[in-house]
């Protein structure tokens, strides 16, 4: 037994020590090595990376790349690479020993053809065979613009990818886009040369350690948690980032960007989902956070124009012509203040605002996250009385706080009268009492205060994630579009608006403040007239409030988006309100697609007094997908509208598309049962208002230019052929909607420009162009047009 015992251990020694042997070579590429990134943070998070591994069974190389020549390029690094610090519990010796084999191992080299990344990549395999090794695997750092992506991602797929046995990991800054559309295009340039689980797209945010700490610290409390992280218990959630400084030195990058698609696209966005996302079973599994995560983005609702309101400090328009040579009348509309309401539309957060706020000259460098819960208690009793833990009159929050500010360090904070929360005692220590000072209105005392035992670095905290192959602590390509599609209709609409100029630092008072109310974000001061732009400015919305005059012999009206959709949805209510008096319901049709998700919207979260309960909904057009598609126009109807409003199911007419497990099959002859249904609870099939759209061809509805079905004839509802996917459609029929007692057309964007201008002088045409073909035998047309699709 003995001799069998040994000769285990023995062999599971020596498996062991050839396991550690075996972890192989590591080389470490930074591009960018001589940049401001690569000096400020990288290099001290790669030493810090070195200083972790180095005798874990690892061996390192570092190559610092960039396009400078050779010669100028090692200077540059040398003297990146002389500010170097050890950890303060490493001795003097210990600390200049390690940073020599570092700077030993590191190198730099010019990256600039397809040749260099050959030889980059037989150097690597020349010196791993030289010292008997295996390579593990090369680690790409892209500290460069993105305009330089492709074209170094096509270099190392072709010239420098690692042999077979061995993995890729490339490691990506952002911005990743502009919007939606630059966004998916680069990440399907990038996909073309990395597989998704080779890519790691860093925020850095992530890697800051009160933020890392948030999925942990819901995990760890999750008994008491389970029960207050809810609408129930929430009042609000705010996340937070304040900064004193301008963007002087950096306006032709803010010209471009902003401080929303600077902060708000992605750090605080980031953030909103670590608060929000269901918390999987195992936080510790990267694909059941990113998974989680995903699902928390799909749950956000759309922002509109009066979601968000934006600032800029009154020097920037200064800075920008100076530094960008731009003319004296120059005047940006980049906003470098916003602060976006954002509402989470699920079971667990519905009617809980997250509040997204971040600027620049602002009046202090703090960045938090503040998660504030309901109070329904009364206290008879003064404060005086009692100690914090037994006040249930305090205020009762949890907050993250990320740094700066007056506490001066990452920390989480959880208040005495709410629960003492369990943190990992290796990593977090509590914070040492300090009299006199008070955060968010409360002294430091009523808090149960922790603090990071070693403040670390985030790039240092990521770098660590990268190497271990730890991906929940980046941003997937899925989460990234998932995020454009959130932000990008916003940014497009705040295009033209007018920033709030303000002053900068102290001096900004109470100007910047904000109040909320449903869906909606404002200011709570007016502007100060001395603050208000110069001749140059643009059109603000308040400039042409709302147009009234006729398209086509029928009534126009014509606003700014956001007064459009207001102005629609008080009509379409008033209308509501009239038929139920007369007649006890109200039969509504709409239809499907983009346009009309601001009005479902606006009509969900302002508009109390519609008559729900009275209020029949039917659709006009729907594609042939299962209702559940994400494509279904009952979803996006489910998704922006029916789900936040109170509507008896019974008065829910979805359209029979998906019948004995086939789509729009005639057989199944769904058309006729949904024109009988219209028949049986319509009166004379006469739709009370029908909402319609028009496409870029001149189509309505599903009805299509020489749509052989639904533009003449007896048929209420038909079958229909679009030109884009998914082709087969249902649509109500032009005879059927010309009996509406009222129809509506809204036309909205700059793309519709040229169909309205060319529908405008064509007569009665359907067959060319349907929308021609709309006109109510005894009702009323109406047409809303924004002021881009009418007047471009």
């Amino acid at each position: 037994v003995w001799k069998m015992l040994t000769v285990a251990v023995c062999v599971a020694l020596l498996g062991y020590l050839q396991a550690q042997e075996l972890q192989g070579h590591v080389s470490i590429i930074l591009m960018g090595a001589t940049g401001d990134l690569a000096k400020k943070y990288l290099w001290q998070a790669l030493f810090q990376l070195y200083l972790d591994e180095a005798g874990k069974g690892h061996s390192f190389s570092f190559h610092g790349a960039a396009l400078t020549a050779p010669k100028q390029g090692q200077e540059l690094m040398t003297k990146a690479l002389e500010s170097l610090s050890c950890p303060q519990d490493m001795t003097h010796s210990q600390c200049v020993e390690l940073k020599g084999q570092f700077l030993r191992l590191s190198q730099y080299r010019q990256l600039k053809t397809a040749e260099d990344y050959r030889t980059l990549s037989k150097d690597i395999e020349a010196q791993v065979q030289r010292e008997g090794l295996r390579e593990a695997g090369r680690i790409f750092y892209f500290s460069v613009p993105p305009f330089a992506y492709a074209d170094i991602a096509r270099n190392i797929n072709s010239s420098c990818r690692p042999g077979p046995g061995t993995w890729l990991r490339v490691v990506l800054e952002k911005p990743f886009g502009h919007d939606h559309l630059s966004a998916q295009q680069l990440a399907t340039e990038l996909g073309s040369f990395f597989q998704e689980e080779e890519m790691y797209r860093v925020d850095h945010y992530l890697g800051k350690q009160a933020v890392a700490q948030i999925l942990p610290f819901r995990d760890q409390n999750r008994q008491v948690l389970d029960r207050l992280w809810n609408r129930h218990h929430v009042e609000r959630v705010e996340v937070i980032m304040k900064e004193t400084v301008d963007a002087e030195g950096r306006t032709s990058f803010y010209e471009e960007y902003g401080v929303i698609r600077d902060t708000l696209q992605n750090h605080l966005t980031e953030i909103l989902t670590l608060v929000a996302m269901e918390l999987p079973r195992e936080v510790n599994s990267s694909e059941a956070v990113l998974q989680h995560k995903l699902q928390a983005f799909r749950a956000l609702r759309g922002l509109q124009r009066g979601s968000a309101v934006v600032g800029q400090y009154q020097t920037y328009s200064g800075q920008v012509r100076r530094e960008l040579q731009k003319p004296d009348d120059f005047h940006s509309l980049t906003p470098t203040f916003a602060a976006v309401l954002v509402h989470v539309d699920n079971l667990r957060w519905e009617g809980v605002p997250f509040i997204l706020m971040s600027g620049k000259a602002l009046d202090e460098r703090v960045g938090y996250v503040r998660v504030l819960f309901k109070n329904r208690a009364f206290c008879v009793q003064g404060e005086r009385h009692g100690t914090s833990e037994q006040n249930p009159c305090l205020p009762r929050q949890v907050i993250f706080y990320i740094g700066h500010g007056e506490l001066g360090h990452p920390a989480i904070l959880v208040s005495r009268n709410l629960f003492r929360p369990a943190l990992p005692t290796q990593s977090w220590t509590e914070v040492q009492d300090r009299p006199g000072l008070h955060l968010f209105g409360r002294p430091l005392s009523e808090y149960y205060a922790y603090r990071p035992v070693r403040e670390q670095d985030a790039y240092s905290i990521l770098l660590s994630h990268i190497f271990h192959r730890r991906k929940e602590s980046f941003i997937t390509t899925e989460n990234l579009l998932a995020s454009w599609v959130f932000w990008t209709p916003l940014l497009d609409s705040l295009d033209r608006e007018v920033p709030r100029i303000y002053p900068g630092g102290a001096e900004n008072g109470h100007l910047l403040d904000f109040e909320f109310s449903g869906g909606q974000l404002s200011f709570s001061q007016q502007q100060p007239e001395q603050l208000v732009p110069g001749p140059g400015s643009a059109p603000q919305p308040s400039d042409f409030q709302v147009l009234r005059t006729t398209y086509r012999e029928s009534p126009l009206v014509s606003a700014w988006p956001e007064e459009l959709i207001s102005k629609l949805a008080e009509d379409i209510e008033a209308t509501a309100v009239q038929a139920v008096r007369r007649f006890g319901e109200f039969h509504l049709a709409l239809s499907g697609g983009s346009s009309p998700r601001a009005l479902f919207q606006q009509l969900a979260t302002g508009h109390y007094g519609f008559p729900w309960a009275h209020t029949h909904l039917w659709l006009v057009d729907e594609r042939c997908v299962p209702l559940s598609d994400p494509e279904s126009n009952f979803q996006g109807l489910q998704a922006h509208l029916l789900q936040h409003i109170r509507v008896p199911y019974y008065n829910i007419h979805p359209m029979p598309v998906h019948l004995h497990q086939r789509l729009c099959a005639e057989e199944d002859q769904g058309a006729q049962t949904y024109a009988r249904e219209i028949s049986a609870l319509v009166a004379n099939s006469s739709f009370d208002l029908v909402l319609l759209g028009m496409g870029t061809d001149g189509h309505t509805a599903s009805l299509f230019p020489q749509s052989p079905a639904g533009l003449d004839g007896e048929q209420l509802v038909v079958l229909t052929e679009s030109p884009l996917r998914p082709h087969q459609r249902m649509s109500l029929s032009l005879p059927l909607i010309n009996r509406a007692k009222k129809v509506v057309v809204l036309v909205m964007g700059r793309m519709k420009r040229e169909i309205t201008m060319l529908v405008s002088r064509v007569g009665h045409e359907p067959k060319k162009w349907p929308i021609s073909g709309v006109l109510p035998k005894s009702g009323q047309l109406v047409w809303y047009m924004d002021f881009e699709a009418f007047l471009g």
